[in-house]
């Protein structure tokens, strides 16, 4: 169980792409990608993993991801949305994506959003999530252990392993399943169909 302490220093949870790091100008897709390659390699699972390419890109574009571009080029505002779409398509569907951002890109579209302070809130709470999950993990070895020494086995070190990734996907599911409702919640109040 060592081993996961090594892991989670490997994940790079405070990896964000910080406002000083997105350029003021606009880029062309390629450039984008290489931003992002190189800003979000280091987290891919393998190397054959892509962070973003061009068919992303241009899903994210058809897909209203983010808003209309100018001049085959990305604004500092279409790279703060990639950022969030990357952070979310881990846990959500491209759709409920959509749906999620889609006040934000038509307040951006609108300029009726500071983005910056937005995206620099959403850093703060990434942050604070980062070290809420190092004490989380912590306190999971605690309990993982516990319950594998009253098992009494001799094949402990694998239960251990076997429990933490039970767990460690049990939380994410919970966590997964909160934000799916809370789209919902969006849907329904953009439907006009919510209850009062």
């Amino acid at each position: 169980m060592e081993k996961i302490y090594e892991i989670v220093g490997q994940l790079g949870l405070h990896t964000n792409m910080t406002l000083d790091e997105i350029p003021n100008i606009d880029l062309y897709m390629d450039q984008v990608i290489q931003l992002f390659e190189n800003k979000f390699g280091d987290s891919k699972r393998n190397d054959e993993e892509k962070v973003l390419t061009k068919t992303m890109i241009n899903n994210y574009a058809k897909g209203k991801l983010i808003f209309p571009i100018k001049n085959k080029k990305y604004s500092k505002e279409h790279l703060i949305l990639m950022s969030l779409i990357y952070q979310l398509k881990g846990a959500l569907s491209i759709n409920d994506i959509q749906v999620t951002l889609d006040g934000i890109n038509k307040r951006v579209s609108n300029e009726d959003i500071e983005i910056d302070s937005f995206y620099n809130s959403y850093l703060t709470l990434s942050h604070k999530n980062a070290a809420d999950f190092n004490m989380d993990i912590e306190d999971r070895i605690k309990d993982i252990k516990e319950e594998v020494t009253k098992m009494e086995d001799k094949h402990s070190p694998y239960l251990e392993q076997v429990l933490m990734i039970s767990s460690l996907v049990h939380m994410s599911n919970l966590y997964r399943k909160v934000a799916e409702k809370l789209v919902d919640e969006i849907v329904l109040e953009k439907e006009g169909k919510r209850h009062r």
